[in-house]
């Protein structure tokens, strides 16, 4: 996607949550982020969100650690959020197109990098706060969903940090129905490769519409909303080894 589209998904998404969170009571348990209330996810994605801004709108070209959670609730809390989201749409669109600053995927640039990470951290969050309010999250594009999927098959699980291995190497494809688009991921016991082809053989198949692809992946669905045909034991390992933590 292109970056002033992912800018326009971050608004979206970060209203929805703001939303969600309104009609939520702030101790309200989050299903989807054992162990999270309400407030936690709110003061989390805000925190993100003022963190990003930094990098984009002080031009940091080196990681510079995230100033800790604040302890605001309720309608204050709601409020801080929509403040820091808002600082974080306006820099990455006021921010000229080459402006330098650190990142921690593959991107055509830095600006794009920011405006596709903080579109979906905020959208995969938007689903955790919708699962807590109705006990689902709410629908988002295809193009959006398979641009998500691709940052966390061929960014997050590219790097060497992914926990995703096998001794005797393996091969994981995604299908989604509604798009062309396919992924095969080779786990081995290096770091995952993943490339947009189908024309190989794989051990487990996960199909379903990128929606459902997009939430099932971030382990925001069970696999159970999903097709899974071939090795079930590669896909349970993947809902045991994928997920991507902040620390």
């Amino acid at each position: 996607m292109e970056t002033a589209e992912l800018i326009t998904s971050l608004v979206r998404e970060g209203q929805l949550l703001a939303a969600a969170a309104g009609r939520t009571d702030p101790a309200t348990p989050v299903p989807t982020c054992p162990g999270w209330q309400m407030r936690d996810l709110l003061r989390h994605v805000g925190m993100v969100h003022r963190w990003a801004t930094a990098f984009v709108a002080e031009g940091h070209e080196e990681f510079r650690p995230a100033v800790p959670e604040n302890d605001l609730d309720g309608d204050e809390l709601i409020e801080w959020f929509r403040e820091g989201h808002g600082l974080l749409v306006g820099a990455l669109t006021e921010s000229p197109a080459d402006v330098r600053c650190w990142t921690f995927l593959p991107a055509p640039s830095p600006l794009a990098f920011w405006a596709r990470r903080q579109a979906h951290e905020t959208a995969i969050h938007r689903a955790d706060a919708e699962s807590a309010l109705s006990g689902k999250p709410g629908p988002v594009p295809a193009d959006f969903a398979v641009d998500g999927i691709a940052e966390l098959l061929s960014g997050f699980h590219g790097r060497t940090r992914s926990r995703l291995r096998s001794e005797v190497p393996r091969a994981l494809r995604v299908r989604p129905l509604d798009t062309d688009d396919v992924w095969t991921m080779w786990i081995s016991t290096d770091a995952p490769r993943t490339e947009p082809i189908a024309e190989v053989a794989a051990d487990c198949e996960l199909i379903g519409t990128a929606e459902q692809l997009y939430f099932t992946l971030w382990n925001r669905l069970p696999l159970s909303a999903v097709t899974v045909t071939g090795d079930t034991e590669l896909a349970r390992e993947w809902q045991e080894k994928s997920a991507v933590t902040w620390s």
